[in-house]
């Protein structure tokens, strides 16, 4: 594919005053630059918020702007290049009073329709659609002809405008059931595929219970819990009437009708979007728990994104093992079943992606992808290069609000830098070519907040540098217009294009045929998987392109003549295919066919595995879904070599199946000292990832091994597998006996006088106190506190010598149910200090080390900081330290269990299930049977502390955000 230089200048848009000051400023290295002061209108005056960095080729201009609109969280474009908006006004009313917001609306959020009438490239016109007190933060929306889908969990709703008149004739619940009311991590836009199918997708706040128009059900959810008051319950290991298991995040598929509801993709964190090219490529991009792990990724078919564990029951810090880095766990890189991740985008908050098929902007930009980076304050750009089955993902940036997006500038650091608060929310592309940038305006993003009370937002225009773009008038009642339809760059235009065309019958084949020899490839793909729905000819002229020497035919043709159910009688010819990508398809074509006629394809597949492409392991794995023993059996017979020499393919597929009979050879390549460590590795994995008793056993003679990483590592997997899927097939000792102590005992018999309120007040408080400073009467307290056993008067008596205690542990756990004596600290004050970056280094390293990594500094405890001066300016960032609680990271909710027995836990929650798994403060995990619990809470307040409980006053905070946002 043609790339795109992002080596020339890049230029910005902005508003007249402006940019002597700006550029000026660049030439003389001004150190502290004039910011005009922000009015009521954030952008109607010349400052430097107003302004987006893109190409030298390429302009922006700002096309809309509140108060046409308030909030925009997605966006589509019709034929008449109209941008359909939904509004959020009313994001997180639990979090932010009605009465503070402007733009508040009683009657539930809005669908807006944005036009620009005559032609200047700015709009003029704003008119409501709808306003329904069904809309509560929708977060999709898709304009298809007279239907407007609109995504707004637990509802995909579409309103019909039979008449024309810009406002709905009928509204149709289409599907519900989807979790997550009210959050970020539910119901995403629907856009149309290249097949005439619906694609759409769902975050984790599940469950999801959703039953299409033939009755068909998914079952969908994970222990993810939390975020909204309304996301109370959730459970993994569910199982849809497909009979799998689908957790977490999903992609799925619906025919028009309603009918056909399939998974296409499953256990992502929360991908905003996903995104077809006319191919048939499914991408997205994901959010992540850390600040360091966002991804944005090629979906293969079925495909398990891999946040979870394959369950759904446990949360990727759960299942890290020893010398595992966070990307690699974040996604279980290392676990068989699970894709790619793909590119490693850093820290940020992905929104809206877009693929890019047009020639307006020129043909360098054709087959870009497209993401939105709200936390990053940029829209990356990728042209995906075919690299074995899967794709390789070169990132640049494309548009951003800084002149280098991602770096900060010290001569343009100030309290309130404006061009931090772009948060592209969407980017879609109008029947015009040019790109539209939806954005949300906020000095946050993520972490269910909004600060912008008046719910700003604007929408920017992308055009060619002295080029008019101008959108083409449609004609859909001839054949030669509908064909320009189906042509258009326009996602859901074209859409149009192929209902009319496929309507028209075999009539048309003709025509069709003719665009296969045109000069933009990404309309031969549309006509392909338009021909094969015309009728029995137009199936047969599909059937003869599998034969083509264009292998992106062959492959439009096979993914086309699939989405019709006629792949069946060329399964084998196309195993054979000299291209690894049709050879893909076909593997993921073999998921739910019998073993007796998928097996002689399997063979061929792995025939021509070549060891090493992770996606084609990935499809061969799909296909043997359910036949692995079969398959291992092949294996074994294709590669007879010993376990201690297996090349690459034959190890990689064991490892990929691990079916039950293979347990002795890959116990056996595990001992030997001839097979590399990284390979040793791999074999104990496909063990641990074998559920039978037999899986038990190996592990356990691994466990007495001579060579110390085969010990270490299987000691490790039987210690967590007892843990989860393991616990019911040996009988594990207890572990968790606490040692009875002298010290401890003497503690008790305190707690027994504390606990007794007819002993006198005095000497109940001056034995707690002992308590509070005591290693062991600490904990003692804190489970009395929990289970209501220590009242008000003798906490209030003991918060500063607890949260002064030795153990960390016990000060974090303090901080959620004793008052806190210290003072109110305003982060405004804070925020003008100076400081003092070696000091805040200091700091880090003696307080916030024990539970965050900055750098190569610091635990794993609590999410990564390294690069958080990416994702917050100074204001953001000192909220999140000093209110914590405020907006707490996802998964990184602290619970409290006590047991039937009377012993209490409070920690992260990393696994449910039979065994409940908690991680505390200290980073030690504890394993607690289910039905041995008499109580489980979400704590509703952080696990991190406030700043007075780690005893930080104001200059702290200055020179500790002084060094974490300044980090090199």
């Amino acid at each position: 594919m043609n790339s795109v230089t992002f080596s020339q200048p890049r230029t910005a848009v902005f508003f007249a005053g402006t940019a002597f000051l700006f550029f000026a400023a660049l030439q003389f290295g001004n150190k502290q630059p004039f910011i005009p002061k922000q009015s009521e209108n954030p952008v109607a005056i010349a400052d430097d918020s107003s302004r987006l960095y893109v190409p030298d080729d390429l302009a922006a201009t700002l096309w809309a702007e509140a108060p046409m609109f308030y909030n925009p969280t997605n966006m589509d474009i019709d034929a008449k290049g109209r941008v359909w908006i939904t509004e959020a006004v009313n994001y997180r009313d639990f979090n932010t009073k009605p009465a503070e917001r402007l733009s508040h609306r009683q009657k539930g959020d809005r669908v807006m329709i944005l036009e620009d009438k005559d032609g200047d490239g700015k709009a003029e016109s704003s008119k409501v659609f709808v306003e329904d007190t069904l809309l509560t933060s929708p977060l999709g929306i898709a304009v298809i002809g007279n239907k407007t889908i609109v995504s707004c969990a637990p509802n995909l709703i579409i309103y019909t405008d039979k008449d024309g008149d810009d406002k709905p004739d009928s509204r149709e619940v289409f599907l519900t059931g989807f979790g997550g009311f009210d959050h970020d991590h539910s119901l995403h836009s629907l856009i149309a595929g290249p097949d005439g199918k619906y694609y759409f997708n769902t975050g984790n706040a599940g469950p999801h219970k959703v039953t299409d128009k033939s009755g068909w059900t998914l079952r969908s959810g994970s222990l993810y819990a939390g975020g909204t008051p309304y996301n109370k319950s959730n459970q993994g290991n569910q199982k849809s009437d497909d009979g799998k298991v689908w957790v977490g995040g999903l992609a799925l598929r619906i025919n028009p009708d309603g009918t056909g509801l399939k998974v296409l993709g499953h256990n992502f964190r929360n991908s905003y979007e996903v995104c077809l090219d006319s191919y048939g490529n499914m991408w997205q991009n994901d959010n992540d728990d850390q600040v360091i792990t966002c991804r944005v990724s090629f979906l293969q078919e079925g495909g398990n994104a891999g946040y979870f564990s394959a369950d759904g029951n446990r949360f990727w810090q759960a299942d890290r093992r020893p010398g595992q880095d966070i990307f690699t766990t974040h996604w279980h890189q290392e676990d068989p079943g699970v894709m790619p991740a793909g590119d490693n985008t850093g820290a940020g908050s992905p929104t809206g992606i877009v693929f890019y098929e047009g020639d307006a902007l020129g043909k360098n930009y054709r087959g870009m992808l497209l993401s939105c980076e709200a936390g990053r304050n940029v829209i990356f750009a990728y042209q995906p290069v075919k690299k074995g089955a899967g794709f390789e993902l070169d990132r640049k940036n494309l548009i951003s609000s800084f002149p280098q997006a991602n770096e900060r500038y010290e001569w343009y650091e100030t309290d309130n830098d404006y061009r931090k608060w772009f948060r592209p929310s969407d980017v879609a592309v109008g029947p015009d070519g040019a790109i539209y940038v939806a954005d949300w305006y906020d000095p946050v993003v993520g972490g269910h907040a909004m600060k912008d009370k008046k719910g700003y937002g604007r929408i920017y225009r992308i055009t060619p540098k002295g080029k008019k773009l101008v959108t083409p008038k449609l004609d859909l009642s001839s054949t030669a217009g509908l064909i320009e339809a189906l042509k258009n760059p326009a996602i859901n235009v074209r859409a149009l294009g192929f209902e009319g065309l496929k309507k028209k019958g075999d009539a048309v084949l003709g025509d069709i045929k003719k665009l296969l020899t045109i000069e933009n490839p990404f309309h031969q793909a549309r006509a392909i998987w338009l021909m094969a729905q015309l009728g029995e000819e137009g199936k047969k002229e599909t059937g003869k392109l599998l034969m083509s020497g264009n292998a992106s035919h062959r492959l439009a043709a096979f993914r086309a003549l699939k989405a019709i159910g006629a792949t069946d009688p060329y399964l084998l010819q196309m195993s054979k295919d000299p291209d690894v990508a049709i050879r893909r398809e076909v593997g993921i074509a073999l998921r739910d066919l019998k073993a007796q006629q998928s097996l002689p394809v399997i063979k061929e597949l792995v025939n021509r595995y070549d060891g090493e492409d992770p996606w084609m392991l990935e499809a061969i794995g799909t296909a043997a879904f359910g036949k692995e023993n079969e398959v291992y059996a092949y294996v074994n017979e294709k590669f007879p070599a010993a376990p201690d020499k297996w090349g690459n393919a034959k190890a990689n597929l064991i490892w990929r199946l691990h079916p039950v009979s293979a347990v002795d050879d890959v116990k056996m390549r595990a001992l030997s000292e001839k097979v590399a460590i990284p390979q040793r590795r791999k074999a104990i994995t496909a063990i641990g990832f074998i559920n039978d008793k037999k899986a038990v056993d190996a592990m356990t003679v691994l466990s007495k091994s001579t060579l110390p990483d085969v010990a270490g590592q299987a000691s490790y997997w039987l210690n967590f597998r007892k843990t989860n899927d393991w616990a019911d097939l040996a009988n594990w000792e207890e572990t968790n006996a606490v040692a009875m102590t002298p010290a401890y005992r003497q503690m008790l018999e305190m707690k027994k006088t504390v606990a007794d309120k007819s002993q006198n007040l005095t000497t109940r408080i001056d034995l707690a106190k002992k308590m509070a400073a005591d290693p062991d009467g600490g904990n003692i307290l804190l489970d009395m506190r929990v289970q209501g056993q220590l009242q008000d008067t003798i906490a209030r008596s003991v918060s500063e010598i607890i949260f002064k205690h030795p153990d960390q542990n016990v000060r974090v756990v303090a901080s959620q149910f004793f008052p806190r004596n210290g003072k109110v600290m305003k982060t405004d004050f804070i925020a003008r200090m100076s400081a003092v970056p070696s000091n805040g280094e200091k700091i880090f390293s003696n307080t916030c080390a024990a539970c965050h990594k900055h750098g190569k500094t610091g635990a794993e405890i609590g999410p990564d900081l390294t690069e958080i001066h990416k994702k917050f300016d100074k204001t953001a960032l000192l909220d999140a330290i000093i209110n914590p609680s405020a907006a707490m990271v996802f998964g990184y909710e602290s619970y409290t269990i006590v047991t039937k027995s009377g012993e209490t836990y409070f920690g992260f929650l990393l696994s449910d299930g039979a065994n409940v798994v908690l991680k505390d403060a200290a980073g030690q995990q504890h394993s607690i049977k289910s039905d041995q619990i008499k109580s489980r809470e979400k704590m509703p307040l952080s696990l991190m502390p406030e700043p007075t409980a780690l005893n930080l006053n104001e200059q702290d905070l200055a020179d500790l955000t002084g060094y974490l946002l300044n980090f090199k």
